[in-house]
């Protein structure tokens, strides 16, 4: 891979590298920075020793790749709020008591059942001046109206820590927080809440002040509810409002990436905009004025859509590339490529992380190596021919590149993607030339007539074919297992093949073959160590009981009749099969008694039915039973007792308290978490 020989490459993944050690390490940030200093020693030396003798080229570039590693790591530690001394985690007793707080709202998040959802930045806690960021539950009333952000807040209430996943191989939202610089979540009810008279009026308040105009200004207009809340994700990147069955129709049909502003839209902006300044002169002050006016126009459409990590991505991506058409110089796209990734991650490092970024990066750079590669495959003479064959390749580039790590995250794959794209395609392109010029009047509060039904009709369509798509369920391979280490090999198999198809020789044949045999051994890796497995697991489900035991490749499920009739969609046991690469082989209905390799485990439920000479070593207590709990304690003596989350939370605090006065190790799901015996 020739992009390999690129010193920017280079000096990008020991950069990346230096982000991730400090995300997985956390190591003492004064080290570090010593090591930061050092390594600026050692790369001055060198770039003087290299100067007087170039033999020594190969120590400069080792000491410029070490400089890249210190400086990726001390970024990491800049930017990451917990290093920092002020923010609220570092403050006493924040999550055991009431404080009082002002914070300013900074972005709106999609609401849930109960609670408007807002992204806040701490001011003060307790009048001490504080900073971080924090996840605000404001409850629901349809008395109260929207807060505006930029809005200042003062607050009385707990911070609670954001928890961890209770059931194996979910989705874990802590970690998923904790990468926004997120720790801490704070629920209010809005008479509680004070607004301060002053607002804080930064580039976050304008540009909301700004959506809203439009929404507002579009809703005046009459524009359909549905087909707005899809043009406002489309165009500004605010999917606040599309109902779940809707994303879900485009998430079936392959077509979710649409819904996040990307290099696909920032694309069609860019074309927009050139075609607009068309008229103005091809002269040096002309060419000039071009560009300014297509880098504002880029920005300012980044920063309407929220700076989402795949916003800010292809803004400074196709910035770059309008920057290289100014000069009249052939743009190296992997050079943009990299040099946006390393600004991106200079201010942001935390968006490494984000898997809509992992996506788009890996989507840009399969379709700029491999789709060349596809078109060779045929050239179809006929014009629409060739549009349509462009617009597979380009799929299909995308979708090979980002296939393995979409399974690793989803565990699903749409089938009808092509067809997908094939239709959605051109016509998100009249969608975006309609959009960007119905939004930019409603600025100025006028909504044209036409322009704004020719979008709404637009959009209606696009759902509908989206809709069609995603009731052929029978195309979405669901609950695909896959792991870290099959998800490395694969990409090595992978790369290596597309290697092999671009330069056919012996050398690239046998890294093939090597790769394709480290896949067989991972493999083998894998199933070794899931047939030698044997563990069960008590699942914290509310109001029910599951115990799932899983031999192997083999799992049984032991709970009631109700759920055992719905164990296909309880997305639970779904979670744990797929993590596992397991099937369900048997369903049982709960017992009393369970017994498991050397352990008796003793089920209580609200019949407090039990062998009375039984001596347990589990105990699971389920259903709130009104067992004497002291009393029974004295008389099977179990080594552990576990509550699971068919219990009420008053009932389990004083199951607690008593085996606290018995010695004996108490375990709650609803409070740790699942419970595992191995």
């Amino acid at each position: 891979m020739k992009v390999l020989q690129f010193p920017l490459t280079r000096i990008t993944i020991a950069f990346i590298l230096g982000i991730l050690l400090i995300y997985f390490l956390n190591p003492i940030p004064s080290i570090v920075f010593t090591f930061l200093f050092v390594a600026i020693l050692i790369a001055i030396g060198a770039y003087f020793w290299t100067k007087t003798n170039n033999k020594h080229s190969f120590f400069f570039g080792i000491t410029v790749n070490l400089l890249a590693f210190t400086i990726g790591a001390t970024t990491q530690i800049i930017h990451t709020d917990l290093y920092q001394q002020s923010n609220y985690t570092n403050y006493k007793n924040i999550f055991d008591k009431n404080h009082n707080f002002t914070v300013t709202l900074r972005e709106k998040l999609k609401s849930s059942n109960f609670n408007e959802r807002y992204i806040a930045l701490v001011n003060t806690i307790d009048q001490k001046k504080s900073t971080g960021r924090i996840l605000l539950n404001i409850r629901k009333d349809s008395l109260k109206k929207d807060f505006e952000i930029g809005d200042r807040l003062k607050l009385n209430g707990i911070l609670y820590k954001n928890t961890s996943p209770k059931n194996p191989n979910q989705f874990d939202y802590q970690k998923y927080l904790e990468n926004k610089q997120i720790y801490a979540q704070l629920y209010i009810e809005p008479n509680e809440i004070k607004i301060s008279a002053t607002t804080e009026k930064d580039i976050w308040f304008y540009t909301s002040s700004l959506r809203t105009r439009i929404i507002q200004n579009l809703n005046k207009s009459n524009f359909h509810k549905e087909e707005l809340n899809v043009a406002i994700a489309l165009i500004l990147g605010q999917q606040q409002d599309i109902s779940p069955d809707i994303i879900r129709d485009y998430q079936y049909a392959g077509a979710v990436h649409i819904l996040s502003v990307s290099g696909l839209h920032i694309g069609f902006i860019l074309l927009f905009v050139t075609f607009i300044l068309k008229p103005l002169p091809n002269s040096k002050y002309g060419c000039f004025l071009k560009l300014i006016i297509t880098l504002l126009a880029l920005s300012l459409f980044g920063v309407l859509a929220g700076l989402a990590p795949s916003v800010l991505r292809s803004v400074t991506m196709f910035s770059f590339v309008a920057i290289g058409q100014f000069l009249r110089r052939s743009v190296n796209i992997y050079h943009t490529l990299l040099v946006s990734i390393l600004l991106i991650l200079l201010f942001q490092p935390s968006f490494l992380f984000d898997v809509g970024f992992q996506l788009s990066y890996i989507a840009l750079f399969f379709i700029i190596w491999l789709q060349p590669l596809l078109t060779m495959l045929w050239t179809p003479k006929n014009k629409i021919l060739k549009y349509i064959w462009d617009i597979l390749t380009v799929s299909f580039a995308a979708q090979i590149g980002t296939l393995p790590l979409s399974i690793y995250y989803f565990h699903q794959f749409p089938g009808l993607f092509f067809i997908t794209n094939l239709i959605v395609i051109p016509l998100l392109g009249i969608i975006m030339s309609l959009g960007v010029l119905v939004m930019l009047l409603a600025t100025f509060n006028w909504v044209p007539f036409y322009p704004a039904k020719a979008l709404e009709i637009s959009i209606y369509y696009l759902d509908k074919i989206i809709n069609t798509i995603a009731t052929f369920e029978s195309f979405i391979i669901k609950d695909i297992p896959l792991n870290t280490l099959l998800l490395i090999t694969r990409y090595l198999v992978l790369i290596a093949i597309i290697i092999w198809f671009k330069k056919p020789n012996f050398k690239s044949l046998m890294v093939v073959l090597t790769t394709i045999a480290v896949l067989q051994i991972s493999s083998i890796k894998t199933k070794w160590d899931i047939q030698n497995q044997e563990e069960l697991i008590i699942l914290n489900a509310k109001r029910n009981t599951l115990l799932l035991e899983r031999k192997g490749f083999d799992t049984n499920l032991f709970a009631k009749d109700s759920i055992l009739k719905t164990s296909k969609t309880n997305t639970l046991i779904s979670s744990y099969l797929t993590g596992n690469f397991s099937t369900l082989k048997n369903k049982r209905r709960l017992q009393n008694t369970i017994y498991f390799k050397e352990n008796k485990i003793l089920i209580l439920d609200s019949f407090m039915v039990y062998p009375k000479k039984i001596q347990p070593d589990v105990l699971l207590l389920t259903q709130s039973t009104k067992i004497n709990l002291e009393r029974l304690l004295q008389s099977i003596k179990p080594k552990i007792i576990i509550a699971d989350g068919s219990n009420y939370k008053t009932i389990q605090n004083r199951w607690k308290q008593t085996c606290a006065q018995q010695k004996i190790p108490f375990h709650s799901t609803s409070e740790k978490g699942f419970y595992k015996i191995n």
